[in-house]
């Protein structure tokens, strides 16, 4: 491979073999688990890859059947894994999880990655052209927490440098992933150096104390050209300022720019874990495409619905001719939409649309 080999998006971070349980419960008393398999980053790639758009993953992972599956399984989106390395020395990463959603009462996570291959990247083992050949590199705070290396190739990837993509940072704060308390003071630098960050408005405050809603987080994010503040089942607020190429923001005269917000969905949630994953992948498909800022963000809202109404990390996302007619609904049509198991699979016969 070589840094001509061109691609519309790259994905670097580690993916794990995930197990999830076989029905509700405590770790302790669950019988069974499903495998699966769970990345921030290799679920934008898998998305977008599924969508039709050429994308590659750069990881590493075990030489070991953990590795070979999340490999195959990733490949057979359609993602390009051919600069996945192969450590063997050091294991593929897997973690088990239960049924509920993360953050509320009885969620458990027990992740085994320390040590895995992928925690062992650094800008010596990774070759950067091959990251830096696509429109756009997705990242995230959970591959900077891993080690000092992961850490310090995040930092050189988001250096401003001639030929540099456009930076896609997703915070994905995870306290328990993070050595030190130094944590949410590297997150915020990182995202400072983005040209579009995807942060929470739950993870602002927890992160950096930011309790003035979405104008306050971008009071503390003034830098990224497009800020993303997702509001959880309220919807989600983008900034946009500056200037960018293929059109993915333009010039605002007020202080903070372009400010649009997109209610989110009705759901019937199956599970939510891999929705801000979609979510962003959702809003990278549509920015791709140069489509409007609100349209960015209802393709996000459709791509998460598709996850949340699916019991894995991964779904299919709709059809592009399927979100394109959603998303162009008027402000009504949009908020009497209900989306329940299987919508993306058939355009009427699992979506129903509320009356007033």
């Amino acid at each position: 491979m070589n840094a001509s080999d061109a691609v519309d998006v790259v994905a670097l971070g580690e993916s794990m073999v995930t197990f999830l349980p076989g029905r509700p419960g405590r770790l302790a008393d669950v019988p069974s688990f499903d495998r699966g398999i769970g990345g921030a980053e290799s679920n934008v790639a898998c998305g977008l890859a599924a969508a039709g758009f050429a994308v590659r993953w750069v990881s590493r992972v075990g030489v070991d059947g953990f590795g070979d599956h999340l490999v195959e399984t990733i490949g057979g989106y359609g993602v390009d894994v051919s600069a996945v390395g192969r450590d063997p020395s050091r294991p593929t990463g897997v973690y088990f999880r239960t049924a509920g959603e993360r953050g509320s009462d009885g969620h458990e996570v027990a992740y085994y990655r320390a040590g895995s291959a992928a925690s062992a990247m650094s800008v010596a083992d990774v070759d950067l052209s091959v990251v830096r050949a696509g429109r756009v590199l997705h990242l995230s705070g959970i591959t900077a927490a891993l080690s000092s290396g992961c850490l310090e190739l995040v930092r050189e990837l988001m250096t401003p440098a001639p030929g540099r993509p456009l930076v896609s940072f997703d915070v994905n704060h995870r306290v328990g992933l993070w050595r030190d308390a130094e944590g949410p003071r590297v997150l915020l630098e990182l995202a400072r150096g983005a040209d579009v960050v995807f942060v929470g408005e739950d993870e602002a405050e927890e992160a950096w104390g930011v309790t003035g809603g979405p104008v306050g987080i971008r009071a503390v994010l003034p830098e990224p050209s497009v800020l993303v503040v997702k509001q959880g089942r309220k919807g989600a607020t983008a900034f946009v300022s500056g200037a960018a190429e293929w059109g993915l923001v333009a010039q605002f005269p007020a202080p903070l720019g372009s400010v649009t917000f997109a209610p989110a969905l009705d759901v019937d949630v199956v599970a939510a874990t891999g929705a801000g994953d979609a979510f962003a992948a959702g809003f990278l498909s549509a920015t791709l495409r140069d489509l409007p800022l609100r349209d960015r963000l209802r393709h996000g809202h459709l791509w998460a619905a598709a996850v949340l109404t699916a019991p894995g990390d991964l779904a299919p996302p709709p059809s592009r001719a399927h979100a394109d007619r959603l998303v162009a609904l008027g402000d009504d049509g949009w908020g009497r939409l209900r989306l329940g198991p299987g919508w993306t699979q058939a355009e009427t016969a699992s979506e129903e649309v509320r009356t007033p």
